[in-house]
């Protein structure tokens, strides 16, 4: 029986760096490699550079959830400056005030950058961030 409409495999992001992208959103998010993406025996999570052109990210259930495609040159947005666009960016949700600051927090000491601060917003509190490679991504309570 066809399917009706496509299933979304995974988002994939474009970096000039795939292990440390991989890695950052491994971190920050709890996922795991997909079996036979994960680092070379004995070598630390991003603690070098490698020559991996694709990587993906999988939840505890196999899931796959993001890939990391390597580009030979990627320009960060400059969002909220409208030279470069967005392009595309993820959303992140956390259930309430307290883990929002604990997970911008978190996200900075992972590598990203704070481009917009609303947390003044009572229907919607939320930061906007850029991970490592200029992507953006929002971390609101949801």
């Amino acid at each position: 029986m066809a399917a009706d409409h496509p299933h979304l495999l995974h988002t994939v992001i474009d970096t000039t760096d795939c292990r440390g992208l991989a890695e950052f959103y491994r971190r920050l998010l709890g996922l795991r490699y997909r079996p036979g993406d994960e680092p070379a025996a004995g070598e630390e999570p991003g603690a070098s550079a490698d020559d991996a052109d694709w990587l993906v990210l999988v939840d505890d259930d196999g899931t796959r959830r993001l890939a990391f495609q390597r580009v030979e040159r990627l320009e960060p947005t400059t969002w909220p400056d409208h030279d470069v666009p967005m392009q595309m960016h993820l959303d992140l949700t956390v259930p309430d005030r307290e883990s929002l600051e604990r997970h911008r927090e978190r996200a900075e000491s992972l590598g990203a950058t704070l481009r917009l601060d609303r947390t003044d917003d009572e229907d919607e509190p939320l930061y906007v961030l850029v991970d490592p490679a200029g992507h953006p991504f929002c971390i609101f309570v949801g």
